[in-house]
């Protein structure tokens, strides 16, 4: 999928296994400004890219000819969990993170699920801001795998 930013044409794709190196870089870089904050690796810097690579749930961004960004998007019963979302450090402020999120919304209406939805840990306060400018709502706090998080959603209607 092509999308733009700021005039510049990027391209959205499944994922492939020769990717997997970059992806983790990507998200090691992004997620690791929090280790001060959480005291313990965010939840994506642990996570199996080979595996859910192989399964076909990450996406990434290209930009000048280099992955730019990832997303892992799983779909569960009546939504699509948007799992992460990571750009490369010296690529972000450009509206990346936002081109991923809407190809998140762009999929669950694809699989024709009403939602999107999401979770964040509870110390990564520039990030619920930025979703709930994107148009998520809070729907509750918990613990889950040991993180202090806050889930959100975004609820969607398919164009008529």
């Amino acid at each position: 999928m092509a999308v733009s930013d700021e005039g510049r044409m990027h391209t959205i794709r499944r994922a492939v296994a020769a990717d997997v190196h970059t992806i983790r870089a990507i998200v090691n870089a992004a997620y690791s400004i929090y280790l001060p904050r959480m005291g313990n690796p965010p939840g994506p810097m642990l996570d199996d890219y080979g595996a859910l690579v192989t399964a076909g749930h990450v996406s990434v961004l290209e930009a000048d000819g280099a992955i730019a960004g990832a997303i892992v998007l799983l779909p569960q019963d009546g939504y699509l969990l948007l799992d992460n979302v990571a750009v490369a450090p010296g690529d972000q402020g450009r509206g990346l993170g936002r081109v991923l999120i809407t190809f998140a919304e762009q999929e669950t209406l694809r699989l024709g699920l009403p939602e999107v939805r999401l979770y964040t840990h509870v110390v990564m306060t520039e990030n619920q801001a930025l979703y709930a400018r994107l148009g998520f709502e809070e729907t509750h706090r918990g613990v889950q795998d040991g993180y202090e998080r806050v889930f959100m959603r975004k609820r969607l209607t398919t164009p008529s």
